[in-house]
C-alpha cells in the first residue's frame, strides 16, 4: 500500500471534518481509542497532524491508524451502498490484473491499466466526488498506482453537495 503524505493525509481528515463536524470527528477518534484526550481540537490540521504522528503516517498498525481507516471506510461504504462496493471491486480486479508480482506495472498492460483506472475514478467520483475519490484510490493504492495518480490531474467530475456538518 502506498502512504499519504502529510498534507494528503490534513486533506482527507478536512474533508471527514467538513462531513461531520470537527468535533464530533474527534470525538469518534476518542471512542475508536486514537486519542487519549476529550481535548477539543482547534483545526482539523492540529487533529491531522495529531493522528499522523501516533500512526506514523498511517504505517504503524496502531489505534490511530485502524480508527483512521474505520472512519473513512464507513463515510464512504454509505455513500456507496452495497451494489455500489460490488461494482468497483470488479473494477478494481481489472486494475489488479495489470500487475505483477511485487506490484509493479505490467509493461504490456499499460495502457489497459490506464483506461481501468480512469473507468474506477470515473464510477467512484460519480459516488462521492473527485476530490474524495482521488484520495480513496490513493489510501488503497500500491506505490506504482499512487505515483501514477498524484501524476494525473483531478477529475472534473462535479462535487455532490456536502452534508451539513455538526457547528460542535
Amino acid at each position: 500500500m502506498a502512504t499519504l503524505t502529510q498534507k494528503e493525509f490534513q486533506r482527507a481528515i478536512g474533508m471527514l471534518a467538513d462531513e461531520m463536524g470537527l468535533q464530533r470527528l474527534r470525538d469518534r477518534f476518542v471512542r475508536l481509542n486514537a486519542l487519549v484526550t476529550r481535548r477539543k481540537v482547534a483545526s482539523s490540521e492540529s487533529l491531522a497532524d495529531q493522528l499522523y504522528m501516533l500512526s506514523a503516517g498511517l504505517r504503524r498498525q496502531v489505534a490511530a491508524t485502524y480508527a483512521f481507516h474505520a472512519v473513512w471506510g464507513e463515510t464512504v461504504n454509505a455513500k456507496l451502498g452495497e451494489d455500489g462496493e460490488k461494482h468497483l471491486e470488479k473494477m478494481a480486479d481489472a486494475v489488479n490484473a495489470c500487475l505483477g508480482e511485487k506490484e509493479e506495472v505490467l509493461p504490456d498492460k499499460a495502457a489497459e491499466l490506464e483506461t481501468a483506472l480512469a473507468e474506477y475514478e470515473r464510477a467512484l467520483s460519480a459516488a462521492i466526488g473527485a476530490e474524495r475519490a482521488r484520495m480513496d484510490m490513493l489510501l488503497k493504492a500500491v506505490p506504482a498506482i499512487a505515483d501514477k495518480l498524484r501524476a494525473a490531474p483531478l477529475s472534473d467530475h462535479v462535487e455532490p453537495p456536502a452534508p451539513a456538518a455538526d457547528p460542535q
